[in-house]
């Protein structure tokens, strides 16, 4: 059956008899992985769209258990983003981050118009580029149900103080109940446990969640606010969404 839609590549592999496996996060249905033999040299519409950083419009051939891409063609290329080294390497971050995060052929509309809105973003953005993959992470979070909580603490349910960041449960939580999980298990690992007291990392967390990723566009995060929240969301989304082990992360840090 022949099929178009709008999509993202994720990644490329090469294989035999000069074709690709492309792994394409497509607005129709989902994540997908789909041979061509569409030649990755020169400046054709087709070879164009299978680039990086690339926002396309593909003809797949949809079989049994099986896609193929017949042609494509670009919608906009921020060819701009391969430009600049940093950008380059956050950007490549955060497709794999995006990767890890969504499960196979399961439409994921709303992450799908936030990378486009991140790829637009990072094309002009000049600083603070940190702050905006962190702002992405945190609204990737909240779209698939994964968000922090942070209006009380986890264990007890009540709203106070709550200078702790517990990652297995999700959350915030208080100093009692942090003293008393402390007390129950003395051999638990120092990362579960975030001291959040030095900055208002919980606002932070709720003003991302709840404004548009382009009210980020003129603001970056200070040096030790950026690593603390950067090293909370990575725990929390490895811990939660099983997303760990990101090659690209490497590059950024």
């Amino acid at each position: 059956m022949l099929t178009d839609t709008e999509g993202i590549v994720l990644r490329q592999v090469r294989t035999s008899y000069n074709r690709r496996m492309i792994l394409l996060f497509s607005r129709k249905y989902g994540k997908i992985s789909a041979g061509t033999g569409i030649g990755e040299k020169g400046r054709g519409k087709n070879a164009l769209a299978l680039r990086p950083f690339t926002y396309g419009r593909y003809e797949l051939f949809r079989g049994r258990d099986s896609y193929n891409i017949n042609s494509a063609e670009v919608i906009r290329s921020f060819y701009r983003i391969g430009e600049d080294v940093d950008k380059y390497m956050q950007g490549a971050y955060v497709l794999e981050f995006t990767e890890k995060a969504l499960e196979e052929e399961m439409p994921a509309q709303a992450v799908f118009d936030l990378l486009i809105e991140f790829f637009d973003l990072l094309e002009n953005r000049d600083r603070g580029i940190g702050t905006l993959v962190l702002g992405y992470q945190i609204k990737l979070l909240r779209i698939m149900g994964y968000l922090p909580r942070t209006d009380r603490c986890v264990i007890c349910g009540e709203q106070k103080e709550t200078p702790y960041f517990n990652i297995p449960e999700g959350g915030v939580m208080c100093p009692e109940c942090a003293e008393k999980l402390k007390g129950m298990k003395q051999n638990q690992d120092d990362s579960t446990l975030i001291y959040c007291g030095q900055f208002d990392i919980v606002n932070i967390i709720r003003y991302i969640a709840d404004n548009p990723l382009r009210k980020l566009e003129n603001i970056a995060l200070n040096e030790e606010t950026g690593r603390m929240l950067q090293k909370l969301i990575r725990e929390h989304a490895a811990y939660h969404l099983d997303i760990s082990n990101v090659r690209s992360e490497k590059m950024i840090e």
